[in-house]
């Protein structure tokens, strides 16, 4: 019973944390978001957008698939991840093309740290110091240590929607689905007795609810907010509107898209 529900979890976790991997391009269907490579796409350009999020994902998705095959029955992880690779080696190649100059070298240097000199030393101290199951317990460890460092991520925007009562920053759909795959993966880690991937679920499920609530509490700010910022006349300057249209255009770059699957 608990391996076929296991089964079950793996396979609507592998579904949800797809959609997941593909907000930047897709959420925008669900929500009044501008979705990240849409307008890169449009605009032809990065517009202060930060490649930041899609390097820490890849790192995550490819020490996971690390993980997954040191342990045995890591096929529910090897699906996922490996998308989970492939698509953001697909976001961080569309950044590339349209970025600045000064923008391409800080992410090359940011790929090289994370995902070349990190992962390749976690990768031969652990082959090369660790055997068998000490291997595994110590990959795992690492994994969720870094899944909890990127959970508490999010702290940086709960504070400027508090700080701003604006929920401009934070998209309720998103929160929504993180949270869902966080509760998904905790119970797939519970089932089969993997405690490096329930355990930091715990943590995600509950700043993925407090996130939800923060929305709820400002929505209305936020509305009233951007209700007082249109023009009060239909005459208005053409200055003030472009303004305002900047305005935005900085506000919706401060988008931050992290996403980690267990």
């Amino acid at each position: 019973m608990a391996p076929n529900m296991a089964n079950a979890f793996g396979i609507l976790g592998n579904v949800v944390s797809f959609l997941v991997y593909l907000a930047p391009v897709f959420m925008g269907v669900f929500v009044h978001f501008s979705p990240t490579f849409r307008s890169i796409f449009k605009k032809k350009s990065t517009e202060g957008f930060q490649a930041i999020p899609y390097a820490v994902a890849l790192f995550s998705a490819m020490l996971y698939l690390y993980y997954a095959f040191l342990k045995k029955n890591g096929t529910m992880l090897i699906t996922i991840n490996t998308f989970g690779c492939t698509i953001e080696v697909v976001y961080l190649a569309i950044y590339m093309i349209y970025a600045t100059k000064e923008s391409r070298v800080f992410t090359t240097k940011l790929i090289l740290l994370l995902n070349v000199i990190s992962l390749g030393l976690i990768t031969l101290c652990t082959y090369y110091f660790a055997h068998g199951h000490l291997r595994v317990n110590i990959v795992g460890w690492i994994c969720a240590v870094f899944s909890v460092a990127v959970f508490v991520a999010p702290l940086s925007i709960m504070r400027q929607v508090v700080r701003t009562k604006s929920v401009e920053y934070m998209p309720f759909t998103l929160s929504c689905f993180l949270t869902l795959c966080a509760v998904v993966w905790f119970f797939y880690g519970f089932l089969i007795k993997d405690y490096y991937i329930a355990t930091p679920n715990i943590l995600g499920f509950v700043f993925g609810l407090a996130q939800m609530m923060l929305y709820l509490v400002y929505k209305n700010d936020s509305m009233c907010w951007n209700q007082q910022i249109q023009p009060a006349e239909g005459d208005s300057s053409k200055d003030g509107d472009d303004n305002h249209h900047q305005d935005k255009s900085s506000s919706n770059n401060q988008e931050v898209e992290v996403v980690v699957v267990n």
